[in-house]
């Protein structure tokens, strides 16, 4: 049976303002506050936040089939927005979490003083550009809308891919952190900035829009096979990754789970699972 824990960000309203959301806080747990995960007590669960697809269907797989045999009492938490999921594991109120790639991390521990630290790579979702109103790339004109995420990361990520399939150009040297105004050239092309977990809402009534993978697989989306556009594989920094809070990467629990999440079981279930639209992505990120 499964006994994950959905969590909208509605839901977790009051949790939030509980949490402080900030960097600063004590938790309820002493290894947990301490940052000191070499303490933590390995018999309790490890209690991950995630979101749902594909993040917590591939803990879900480790939890049923894998978990016991190492000694391992897993717990999955689901977060359906981009901030929370952090924010619990800065301030110990969940031991991990994994549903982000290292760019996004980085700007989000800038703006928040917070301390979470990659542990090791498990997949990558290929950002996809979708339509319901045109089937090609050569289909899109002036004129038309399409909407993109607005997290500075995302954001940046949809423009390159935009540029990359020649539907506008960016200034020179803009890389992820492209924002519209770096735009030199539109193309005719009108923009709608919106939060990333509601782009595929919003399909209907724009004529494309790019996707994150986990929310297109969400919206029942085949990424390799209904994007116009896909990001290619190959040197892509964008691998989503487990974290923690710096100085509980030592947690025996942690240790037990990065190698199940990096293990030929686990690449199997991905292969099969998510044919192509999510790509396994093993070995520890860049620093």
């Amino acid at each position: 049976m499964r006994k994950n824990t959905k969590l909208t960000a509605a839901a977790l309203a009051t949790a939030g303002l509980a949490l402080g959301l900030t960097a600063c806080g004590t938790s309820s747990d002493p290894s947990s506050a301490t940052g000191d995960g070499a303490k933590a007590d390995a018999s309790k669960p490890l209690v991950v936040a995630a979101s749902p697809v594909p993040h917590a269907d591939i803990l879900k797989f480790v939890k049923d089939n894998l978990a016991a045999k190492a000694g391992l009492k897993l717990e999955v938490k689901e977060f359906t927005d981009y901030v929370l999921p952090n924010t619990a594991t800065q301030q110990g109120q969940v031991d991990a979490n994994y549903f982000q790639h290292k760019p996004y991390l980085d700007d989000f521990n800038a703006k928040n003083k917070t301390d979470i630290v990659p542990v090791v790579n498990v997949h990558l979702e290929p950002l996809g550009l979708y339509s319901k109103k045109v089937k090609a790339l050569a289909d899109i004109k002036a004129g038309q809308t399409v909407a993109v995420p607005n997290d500075t990361t995302n954001e940046g990520r949809a423009l390159q891919l935009l540029a990359a399939n020649g539907l506008i150009k960016l200034k020179d040297g803009v890389g992820t952190s492209a924002k519209l105004s770096d735009i030199t050239d539109k193309k005719g092309l009108e923009f709608k900035e919106l939060e990333a977990a509601t782009v595929p809402r919003a399909l209907n009534d724009v004529d494309a829009a790019v996707i994150n993978g986990n929310y297109a697989l969400e919206a029942d989306l085949k990424p390799a096979k209904d994007a116009l556009a896909l990001e290619k594989a190959e040197g892509n920094p964008y691998a989503n990754f487990l974290a923690v809070k710096r100085g509980n990467e030592n947690d025996p629990r942690i240790k037990k789970l990065a190698e199940l999440l990096n293990s030929p079981e686990v690449k199997k279930f991905i292969d099969d699972t998510y044919a192509g639209s999510v790509i396994p992505a093993f070995g520890k990120p860049a620093a």
